[in-house]
């Protein structure tokens, strides 16, 4: 893994990665005045057919080391992704901002999209596994979601930046 202290010409310290993996296992809950600037909305950019980039709020989770999140097969960031996979995800928590670059791929293992389910339906959205066992369904998702059934991906992050936002402060890049 290559580390680079981005606020090195400060005299700060690079961040620890552990920290900030370990605050991403703690979960993003997306209810106001849960964290972040009053809530944690993770936003999702890919890569238009055009080449601009394409910027969305997404309810997303880290689990096995990866972020997941869910769409409808229509919807313009499932497109975008169909056609080029590359994408960088942004969060911001109370301790650092986070931006993270990596590939998405959609994910049909039922095993997979059941734990998923049950996580985001832990997490207070009441999803289901739908009757194809590949991807979910529900009474309602956010609008930008389009309408079931919603493909689960799955992002292979292959950098992280952060950016703290408390004292001492820092920034630092890590390639994994």
């Amino acid at each position: 893994m290559d580390v680079t202290n981005l606020a090195a010409h400060y005299d700060l310290a690079p961040l620890d990665l552990d920290a900030v993996t370990a605050r991403l296992d703690a979960g993003l809950s997306q209810a106001p005045g849960s964290g972040g600037p009053d809530r944690h909305t993770c936003w999702l950019t890919t890569v238009g057919a055009d080449g601009a980039p394409h910027v969305t709020g997404i309810g997303a989770l880290w689990a096995e080391g990866a972020v997941w999140f869910e769409t409808g097969p229509a919807t313009r960031k499932a497109r975008n992704l169909a056609r080029d996979a590359r994408c960088a995800l942004a969060v911001a928590t109370h301790d650092f901002d986070l931006v993270m670059d990596g590939t998405a791929a959609r994910v049909s293992d039922p095993e997979a999209v059941a734990r998923r389910a049950a996580e985001w339906a832990a997490g207070g959205w009441p999803c289901r596994v739908d009757e194809t066992g590949t991807s979910l369904t529900a009474d309602f998702s956010a609008p930008s979601a389009g309408p079931p059934p919603w493909h689960v991906y799955r992002v292979e992050v292959r950098s992280m930046t952060a950016v703290a936002t408390v004292e001492p402060g820092g920034a630092t890049r890590w390639a994994l």
